[in-house]
């Protein structure tokens, strides 16, 4: 009894820090799948064929009759999925592609703005350019006193994070463009105006003149910043055409010549350049009032959002970042936030939108991660993302309706992530529930493992040396966060490294004990705070919530080093199916 007094005081003082937080369903939850295995993707095929079942169902909608897509799912090696449609309206005198394919082309707008975040990135690696450097030090230009804009105080980084405060354009979405707006706009309330002094490039001339860097600087030094620097995230074009001529000065290449030798060329990207393609692959929709903005030159507005690219060439893009996302640039984790953005599940990275929200899964509400980039241009909708847990990305470049692409989202992301799901979860039950019993005869240890959807992989029992751990010992780890009416579990939770990280083998997980949510918990502010720490108590200097699992010549052991025993799986094996 003096023992177990004595392991809650020291649970309670190594908890003292956190305790106002209560952390539910930790994540991530399970090691990053590969799907390169039949039994992988046999589990989703029929979620596959329920996603193609409802989007047959939206073309029964006439206003889709001119649209066309291609969406593509990948994994770290290989396409899952693809699904392609072609509008049933096509322009007569310009049909461009007749059989919307993986290779057909789109016009992928701001996702062009990740592959200059990547140049920069390889600029930073390579040390000709350092991220924290202020912008007028690649751009001397920008010293003029002609701007009130503050460059001194940009750097590359805050750029590439949208934390500028700098105005969205140059020479778009100005109203007072025939380009943009038929109606005159005098006649919905605005005053007369004039375009003397306003750029003679892109909107302001119908697209007959691309704007170059004279009209580029000439712009900037009219305009005013939103906000100071790093103060708030707020969208920019100009962020990412100020990083276009970064790229082009160091390199002493134009924009274009870069990414296509150290980005395109590389991943084997035949079917994507910045150079209008002809019309063979071309998906050309239908626009209302004649437009066509497939042929529109970007110029310096390249950077942000010119590239033409086709679906797979785009998972080709997306398997590299699913591969090297935490080693293009040393100590840059390329998914991760920058800052928050407006909406409470929304952030800003470089340049990605990340989306984390917690209302998909049906039986637990453990968040689920979208890091995406959406891009837009006059009939042409895009959206790529990466979900690094579930080790997958998607590609969706539509043409014709916006309205399709949000549709088209949020189908097959919800169907999904819930299809994955099930699929992981019976894969970490074959893999790793079960019992786990010493591997000397002598000692009375032993350890066992259930799978569920809401749990994740979590212990049921443990005994060490003829000691009840599970019930004697593992509440008093959560001394500050339980109570007597809250029920709690402990959950395994990786750390996705390795005791032997050559080999890949000693995966590394932490046990977690988890509190089970109360009704009253969505009343209390407070019950959503969750700062996370995972590295919990010690014994002679090791964590006493590691778990080590090791594989070889066909068993699996279980490792515990702060309680210095190896279990081995047990022949008899849990069969049941994962249960919520």
């Amino acid at each position: 009894m003096g023992s177990m007094t004595t392991l809650s005081r020291l649970a309670a003082l190594s908890l003292v820090a956190l305790t106002n937080s209560r952390c539910f369903e930790p994540s991530p939850a399970f090691p990053v799948p590969i799907w390169n295995t039949p039994p992988d993707v046999q589990w989703l095929e029929a979620d596959f064929g329920r996603i193609e079942a409802k989007i047959s169902e939206l073309f029964t909608h006439e206003k889709y009759n001119t649209s066309s897509f291609s969406i593509e799912v990948t994994s770290s090696e290989r396409t899952l999925w693809s699904s392609f449609h072609t509008a049933k309206v096509q322009n007569d005198s310009r049909p461009g592609e007749q059989n919307v394919s993986g290779l057909s082309q789109y016009r992928i707008a701001s996702i062009s703005k990740v592959f200059t975040t990547l140049s920069i990135l390889y600029l930073h690696q390579a040390g000709e350019i350092d991220l924290d450097d202020p912008v007028t030090k690649y751009i001397p230009e920008l010293n003029s006193a002609g701007y009130d804009l503050p460059f001194k105080d940009i750097s590359i980084r805050i750029l590439a994070s949208q934390l500028s405060g700098l105005p969205r354009e140059i020479a778009q979405s100005d109203m007072i463009n025939p380009a943009l707006f038929v109606s005159d706009p005098v006649a919905i309330g605005l005053p007369p105006a004039s375009l003397q002094g306003l750029p003679t490039c892109d909107e302001y001339v119908q697209y007959e003149r691309a704007c170059n860097r004279t009209d580029f600087y000439k712009r900037l030094k009219q305009l005013g910043p939103l906000f100071a620097p790093n103060q708030k995230a707020t969208y920019s074009n100009v962020n990412y055409e100020l990083l276009g001529l970064v790229i082009e000065n160091v390199t002493g290449l134009k924009y274009e010549e870069y990414i296509k030798k150290q980005i395109f060329d590389p991943l084997g990207m035949t079917s994507s350049t910045l150079n209008k393609p002809s019309d063979q692959h071309a998906v050309l929709p239908v626009l209302k009032r004649g437009l066509n903005y497939w042929d529109v030159e970007e110029g310096i507005q390249s950077p942000t959002g010119g590239i033409y690219s086709s679906s797979s060439d785009m998972s080709k893009f997306v398997r590299y970042i699913l591969t090297h996302y935490n080693t293009v640039a040393t100590g840059i984790n390329w998914l991760l936030p920058a800052s928050w953005a407006t909406g409470i599940n929304t952030f800003y990275g470089m340049p990605f939108e990340i989306f984390r929200i917690d209302k998909i899964l049906e039986e637990s509400q453990r968040p689920v991660t979208f890091v995406t980039k959406s891009g837009g241009l006059p009939g042409y909708y895009s959206q790529m993302m990466i979900l690094e847990e579930y080790g997958i990305g998607i590609t969706f470049l539509v043409a014709g309706e916006v309205s399709l692409l949000n549709e088209l989202v949020n189908i097959i992301t919800v169907e999904l992530v819930r299809a994955m799901e099930v699929a992981i979860w019976e894969s970490v039950r074959q893999n790793y529930s079960g019992s786990y019993v010493s591997t000397e005869a002598s000692l009375n240890s032993s350890l066992s493992l259930d799978v569920s959807s809401s749990k994740g992989l979590h212990l049921t029992g443990f005994i060490s040396n003829g000691t009840d751990v599970f019930n004697s010992v593992l509440p008093s780890w959560g001394i500050e966060t339980l109570d007597e009416e809250r029920s709690w579990y402990a959950q395994l939770v990786p750390t996705l490294l390795y005791k032997n990280e050559t080999e890949q083998n000693g995966e590394i997980w932490r046990v977690l004990i988890v509190p089970e949510r109360l009704p009253e918990d969505e009343e209390n502010v407070w019950s959503s705070f969750c700062p996370t720490d995972v590295d919990t108590l010690l014994y002679a200097g090791k964590a006493i919530n590691e778990v080590v699992f090791w594989s070889g010549r066909g068993e699996k052991i279980l490792e515990l080093p702060a309680w210095n025993v190896s279990l081995g799986a047990s022949k008899t094996r849990s069969m049941l199916l994962v249960q919520p």
